[in-house]
C-alpha cells in the first residue's frame, strides 16, 4: 500500500496533539476525526483490522482535509502527515472505494488533460482555468510580462495532473504530467510562467516524483517578475499578506515574500498565529468543488479574524484563495499579482 511509505507518520502522529490547532478544517467542523492524530489513528486501524475502506464515513473524512501540509512544515519532528494523507487516497482509489463525487471529478480532470499555444517564442504562460476565470488577475500578469518586455506564448487547457494526484489517481496523474511535458517540448519552450501555485507544485514536486523530465525552466509569476527586474514605481503600503500553502508549506519558496519586499510593502500580523493556513482549502486544490460548505466555513473563519474586513487589503498567492475569501468571507482581497502590477 502506498501509506507503507509513511510508517513513522502512522505510529507517531495518532499519539501526537501538537499540530491540532493548524487543522483548518477541525477548527471549523470541531471534530477530532478531521484533525492529523484521529486520522493516523484510523489509518492505523487499516493494519490491524478494526478499520477498512468500506467504511464510508473514514473514506469521506480523507477527502475533507485542507491538506495545506502546516502540520508537516511546522513539525518539529518532520513527519509527513501530509504525505500520508495523499497516500491514502492513493490507496483508497486503488482498491475502488472512491467515493462516487470523487470518481466523477476525477474523470472530469482525466477528460479535461489536453492544451494549446496561442503566440511565439521559447518563453510560455501557463494560464490556467482557476487563474482565467479572474479578470484582475490576468489583467495583472499581463501587465507584469508588458513591464519585463516579454511577449509570452499562452498556453491554456485543462489538467496538468496536479487536481489528480490529489485526488488519489496517481497513474492518471502521472499520464497527464508526461503528456503536458511533451507538449511544453514540442512548443519549443525554455522558459515557462506559472501563476497558479497548484499547478507550480505539480510541475516542480509532482514532475520528479513521476519521473517526468519537463524541457523547460519553470518560474512563479513572481519569481518572473523579480528575474526580469520589474521596474516598480510606487510603494504597496500597509498590507496583511497571507502564506501560501504551497508557496510556503510545499515549496518552502521566499519568492513571494521577496516580491512584497521589492514591493516596499507594509506588511501587518494577521490573525492569533503565522503558522495557521488561511488559504480556505487550497491545497485540497478541489475542495471548493467536493465541499464548498467546508469552503465557506473555513474564509467565515479567516473573516473573523480581520482587523477590518472592508478596508484592510489582504495579499494572497493564488486566485483559489482569493476567490474564497471574497465570495464567502466578504474580504477586500487581491493576489500580489495584482498589488504588484499597480505599483508598476
Amino acid at each position: 500500500m502506498h501509506i507503507d511509505k509513511f510508517e513513522d507518520a502512522i505510529m507517531n502522529c495518532r499519539f501526537c496533539f501538537m499540530c491540532r490547532h493548524l487543522s483548518a478544517v477541525g477548527n471549523v467542523r470541531f471534530t477530532e476525526v478531521d484533525t492529523p492524530r484521529i486520522r493516523a489513528a484510523m489509518i492505523y486501524g487499516l493494519r490491524t483490522g478494526t478499520n477498512s475502506f468500506d467504511d464510508e464515513d473514514f473514506v469521506e473524512a480523507l477527502y475533507r482535509q485542507d491538506l495545506s501540509a502546516c502540520c508537516r512544515h511546522h513539525c518539529v519532528n518532520h513527519f509527513d502527515e501530509n504525505g500520508l494523507a495523499l497516500a491514502v487516497r492513493a490507496d483508497v482509489v486503488e482498491a475502488g472505494k472512491a467515493p462516487d463525487a470523487v470518481k466523477k471529478l476525477a474523470a472530469k480532470f482525466e477528460k479535461s488533460v489536453g492544451w494549446k499555444a496561442d503566440g511565439k517564442g521559447d518563453v510560455a504562460w501557463f494560464l490556467d482555468e482557476t487563474t482565467a476565470s479572474d479578470k484582475s488577475a490576468v489583467a495583472a500578469a499581463k501587465k507584469l510580462f508588458a513591464a519585463a518586455k516579454v511577449s509570452p506564448k499562452v498556453i491554456t487547457g485543462g489538467s496538468v495532473g496536479k487536481a489528480l494526484k490529489v485526488l488519489g489517481y496517481i497513474a492518471e496523474a502521472k499520464s497527464a504530467a508526461e503528456k503536458f511535458a511533451a507538449f511544453l517540448e514540442a512548443e519549443g519552450v525554455k522558459t515557462l510562467v506559472v501563476s497558479n501555485p497548484a499547478a507550480l507544485n505539480a510541475l516542480k514536486q509532482d514532475y520528479p516524483e513521476f519521473g517526468v523530465k519537463l524541457p523547460c525552466e519553470v518560474k512563479s509569476m513572481a519569481g518572473f517578475a523579480l528575474q526580469s527586474k520589474v521596474k516598480f514605481t510606487k510603494a504597496a503600503g500597509e498590507v496583511y499578506a497571507l502564506a501560501d500553502d504551497f508557496i510556503r508549506n510545499y515549496q518552502g519558496c521566499a519568492c513571494m515574500d521577496k516580491l512584497l519586499d521589492a514591493l516596499k510593502a507594509v506588511r501587518k500580523p494577521f490573525g492569533t498565529n503565522d503558522e495557521e493556513t488561511y488559504c480556505c482549502g487550497e491545497g485540497a486544490v478541489v475542495l471548493d468543488r467536493l465541499h464548498p460548505e467546508i469552503v465557506k466555513a473555513l474564509a467565515e473563519y479567516v473573516a473573523a479574524r480581520a482587523d477590518d474586513p472592508k478596508k484592510d487589503r489582504i495579499v494572497v498567492g493564488s486566485v483559489y484563495t482569493k476567490r474564497a475569501l471574497v465570495k464567502y468571507g466578504k474580504l477586500n482581497v487581491i493576489t500580489v499579482e495584482e498589488l504588484a502590477a499597480s505599483c508598476l
